[in-house]
């Protein structure tokens, strides 16, 4: 191999940052990193290069308190409350910003390292209201559980009892989220979330030192489908729930793990209820579909629990009036029916929040006995549709299989309203991976750029035909993804569509040579 120190590497070194040979034309592959050793409270522990003392920590299972650090966001470093002792370093390191070093030693438990995080909790606290007993992030806040584990139990601060704690006027931003911006201590999770996995830049700070404050600038709604997700990531009561606000504490709900049904990404989520009645909705961590966020509709839609919704199955009686009665009767019922009625007077009809699995259950059931008429508020062409084959309405990419496409072809559909989750992933993709993206329908804000070929169903009938110039890219990328709307198919022409689509993602499938499925996917 060539020293870098020659001419000549330094003239190869300079073409190969503008040319990148492909993996199956380069001469060599680099041998995985070496693994630095380290040391955490004397314990042995080795990790790849790049990697932060916060995470090194978190191998061994050492915990170290955090405020501004998120996994998903980037690394702000603002907070000062990691702070370490590394041996031989004269000031306590940031644990969430500093990379290791081969052999360092590091202290979390020293007598420097405790110093350094009640000093920052103290300037923390300094200016914090005594909300806890009025704040809806009590029992659940991480500036309470921290100041008992890592704080002092005396401030030194004395003179704020004459001039008074600095306080900050709340900020109106919509609806859902509730502003107390006297509590925010300036982890700035919130704008790294709108900035980076949002995609709206709505908020911000202003000023500096004591005068330095997160808000909008100008009195604006934080405009996102994902805005709820702030109301987590806050780890104190500055940003809460308003129509949560004052109705529970945690302490006195009962968790329940369950599925998102209001779009088709199928969050997974825990229903917070309290006697029957649910309080709220809140994220469960899932990697391969909703990583750690939800909707904003997935999160505050329990309001329609409580108004005018049936709870128990009802029977007409003799007077041909609706009654309550139990599941064991309202099903005996159904089966005396249907077994009295020839097949074509049977038929069924599923409401719009029914999955996919759910309805190809019902019409095996009512194929089952001799019927055929099964109706849905969503109209789609079934004529060549193949809704026998589950693989024709699966999304056979998974979610998580996003971030493995190269190329994503959107027809007839606006993911960041119909399936936001979705939509943050193909974001994460866009910004991280160059993923490429296309939309044949009309021109939207989705949070981050793409080529728009049209609005007409002729660009869909040229690029199965390969005549449209995009059709180069879509034969060219290796792992491409069709994603296809339901309002598409709802039109007039939507068989012809569906055949289009289908066609397009089957001359995708065999130019990359891809084994898991056709690449096509109905949202």
């Amino acid at each position: 191999m060539l020293r870098l120190c020659t001419p000549l590497a330094r003239v190869w070194s300079t073409s190969s940052r503008l040319a990148i040979l492909p993996t199956s034309q380069r001469l060599y592959s680099a041998p995985p990193p070496e693994k630095i050793e380290v040391f955490i409270d004397d314990k042995r522990v080795l990790v790849d290069p790049g990697t932060t003392i916060l995470q090194a920590c978190a191998m061994v299972g050492v915990e170290i308190p955090r405020f501004c650090y998120h996994d998903r966001l980037s690394i702000a470093g603002n907070c000062r409350m990691c702070l370490v002792e590394v041996d031989k370093v004269p000031k306590p390191q940031a644990a969430c910003a500093m990379p290791v070093m081969k052999g360092w030693k590091i202290k979390t438990n020293s007598e420097m390292s405790k110093k350094a995080r009640e000093g920052v909790m103290e300037f923390l606290l300094m200016n914090h209201p005594l909300d806890c007993p009025i704040c809806d992030q009590g029992g659940e806040c991480d500036l309470q559980d921290q100041s008992m584990a890592f704080g002092s139990d005396r401030s030194r601060f004395v003179d704020n009892k004459f001039s008074g704690k600095r306080a900050v006027e709340d900020k109106n931003i919509g609806p859902l989220v509730k502003t107390i911006m006297t509590r925010c201590i300036h982890c700035t999770r919130c704008v790294r979330f709108g900035n980076e996995v949002a995609g709206t830049s709505d908020l911000g700070t202003t000023g500096r030192g004591g005068d330095m404050q997160i808000g909008t600038y100008v009195e604006k709604m934080f405009k996102s489908e994902l805005s709820g997700n702030v109301i987590d990531l806050c780890p104190v009561g500055a940003l809460t729930s308003k129509p949560y606000a004052f109705t529970s504490r945690p302490w006195e709900t009962r968790k329940t793990e369950s599925v998102d049904v209001l779009d088709a990404v199928g969050s997974n989520i825990v229903v917070s209820t309290r006697t029957g009645e649910v309080m709220r909705i809140l994220p469960r961590l899932h990697e391969d579909i909703n990583e750690e966020w939800i909707s904003d509709k997935t999160r505050f839609a329990y309001d329609g629990l409580k108004r005018q919704r049936l709870t128990t199955p009802m029977v007409k009686n003799d007077q041909g009036l609706l009654e309550p009665c139990s599941w064991e009767d309202a099903l005996v019922n159904v089966a005396d029916a249907i077994s009295n009625v020839n097949s074509n007077e049977i038929g069924a009809i599923a409401g719009g929040l029914v999955d996919a699995e759910a309805l190809i259950a019902l019409k095996d059931l009512l194929n089952k006995m001799g019927s055929e008429s099964l109706c849905t508020e969503e109209v789609f062409p079934m004529d060549g549709a193949g809704t026998d084959l589950r693989s024709n309405y699966l999304l056979n990419t998974r979610i998580a299989g996003v971030e493995e496409a190269d190329l994503v072809l959107l027809v007839g559909t606006n993911p960041r309203y119909e399936a936001p989750l979705f939509n943050a992933r193909l974001r994460k993709s866009w910004m991280h991976n160059e993923l490429e993206i296309a939309v044949v329908g009309a021109p939207v804000d989705l949070s981050y750029t793409y080529e728009h070929l049209g609005d007409s169903a002729s660009v869909v009938q040229q690029l199965a035909s390969g005549k449209h110039p995009f059709s180069k890219k879509l034969a060219a990328a290796k792992r491409p993804m069709v994603v296809v709307g339901s309002g598409a198919l709802q039109r007039e022409d939507g068989s012809a569509l569906l055949a289009a689509v289908t066609n397009i993602a089957q001359s995708a499938r065999s130019a990359s040579q891809v084994k898991d499925g056709d690449r096509k996917s109905v949202v």
